[in-house]
C-alpha cells in the first residue's frame, strides 16, 4: 500500500490531479473494492473521493489514471 500512496491520482476525463491514496478497501478475497483519495488545495484538505476498481485505467510508476465523470 505504501507504494501506491506515493502516486498522484489523475482524472483522464478532466486532467485534474485528484490527490493521493489514504486508504484501500479490500474484500475478503483480497480484491480491491475502492481507493480512498484525499484531495487538498493550498495545503488544505478539500474532501475525499472513493474510486472503484473499475474506474482505474492505468497504474504507472508515478501516477494512477482514473476515468471519473
Amino acid at each position: 500500500m505504501s507504494d501506491m500512496q506515493s502516486k498522484d491520482i489523475i482524472n483522464t476525463k478532466t486532467g485534474a490531479r485528484l490527490g493521493r491514496i489514504v486508504d484501500i478497501n479490500v474484500n475478503s478475497d483480497g480484491i480491491i473494492n475502492y481507493l480512498v483519495v484525499s484531495s487538498t488545495k493550498m495545503m488544505r484538505k478539500t474532501g475525499d473521493y472513493k474510486i472503484t476498481f473499475k474506474d482505474i485505467r492505468t497504474i504507472g510508476s508515478d501516477v494512477i489514471l482514473v476515468d471519473l465523470e
